[in-house]
Parts: C-alpha cells; sequence; structure tokens
C-alpha cells in the first residue's frame, strides 16, 4: 500500500510584502519632503513611489486571499494596507494642489513634511516587530504617534502665521495645504493604533 502524502498549503510572507509595502511608501514621502523643503523634481520621484505603492498593495491582497494561515487577522492586514497607501494617496495630492493653486511649499509644510518622515519610519519599525517581539512594536507605534503631536504644534503654528499674510488668495492656499498635511498625520495615527490594536488581540 502507498503511502499518502499530505501537502499543507504555503504560507505566504504577508508581513514581508505588508513592509514591502511601507519601504515603498518611505521613498514617497522622502520625495515628498525633498519636494517641500524646495526640490520641485521630487514630484515626480512621489508620483512613481505613488504607482509603486498600489502595485504593492494589489499584490499582497492577492496573496492575503490566497493564504490559509496568516501572522495577523485578515482585517488588520487589509487596515494597515490600505493606511499605509492613504498616506502616499494624500502626499500626492497635496503636490497636486499645491501646483494648481500656484502655492509652493513654504517652511510649515517643510517641517511637517519632514515630521510625517519621522512618523513613517517609526510606523515601519511597528510593523516590522509585529512577526516578533509586540511590545516592540506598541513602542515604535506609540512614538509614531508622539510624532504626529509635533506635526500638530507645527500645523498649529503655520496656522497661526497665516495670520500674518495679507494676500487672502495665498492665505486660503496655504490654509488647505496646512489641512492636507494634518489630514496625512491623522493617517498615520490611525495605522499606528490599528498597530496597537493587533497586538491587544493576540495578547
Amino acid at each position: 500500500m502507498k503511502q499518502r502524502r499530505w501537502f499543507l498549503p504555503e504560507t505566504p510572507d504577508v508581513l514581508g510584502l505588508l513592509q514591502r509595502q511601507v519601504a515603498v511608501t518611505i521613498e514617497g514621502v522622502d520625495a515628498f519632503a525633498s519636494w517641500a523643503a524646495g526640490d520641485p523634481s521630487a514630484a515626480e520621484a512621489l508620483r512613481e513611489a505613488e504607482h509603486a505603492g498600489d502595485a504593492a498593495k494589489r499584490e499582497l491582497l492577492n496573496v492575503l486571499r490566497a493564504a490559509l494561515v496568516v501572522p495577523l487577522e485578515p482585517e488588520d492586514v487589509f487596515a494597515l494596507s490600505r493606511g499605509v497607501d492613504r498616506i502616499l494617496d494624500y502626499a500626492r495630492d497635496l503636490v497636486q494642489e499645491s501646483a494648481a493653486m500656484a502655492a509652493p511649499p513654504d517652511e510649515g509644510i517643510a517641517k511637517m513634511a519632514k515630521l510625517i518622515c519621522d512618523a513613517m519610519r517609526q510606523l515601519q519599525d511597528a510593523i516590522g516587530r509585529l512577526g516578533g517581539n509586540r511590545d516592540d512594536a506598541t513602542t515604535a507605534a506609540d512614538a509614531a504617534i508622539a510624532t504626529v503631536r509635533q506635526l500638530e504644534r507645527a500645523y498649529y503654528d503655520g496656522m497661526a502665521a497665516l495670520l500674518g499674510v495679507d494676500d487672502r488668495t495665498e492665505r486660503i492656499a496655504r490654509r488647505e495645504l496646512y489641512r492636507r498635511c494634518a489630514r496625512i498625520g491623522e493617517v498615520v495615527v490611525d495605522v499606528a493604533e490599528r498597530v496597537v490594536y493587533a497586538v491587544v488581540k493576540q495578547s
């Protein structure tokens, strides 16, 4: 009698694919920060990263649909991937709106963009630790949230400074761009809190 062989389905590296999407997103927010600091050519690098981020997200979700066993609950993976994707989408939209309104980035936007980069690296650390020490994942997620609190202070400082801008059109345009930066920060917080939630569920 022949021995029957059983094959278990391959467990895909879902966390690895998520980390790859995060790495692409960091490339994008780095380009965003360069643009905000005064390099207009960086806008193209941001657009390219946004397209690459979309492709990374699609690959992750395709693998997630087919996987039978994953290290995190599928809804958590989906929420993390969606949030990371929105960070690049919103950065791209901000750059496009800046061009449409003929309102180049100023010092306030440059400062907020730099803080977004810092927070994104802390998110990368948090997500990278989900497959290992989950306490470290929570610590890194909390650090990202703390960085966004700095962004919020920069936002309010920038909004206050706009009161001294006499040109109404410029004031309105910059206020909208500041709000878009703050919105990116809100998404970073959402992703960080989802990391914490995923850790709590697995505790």
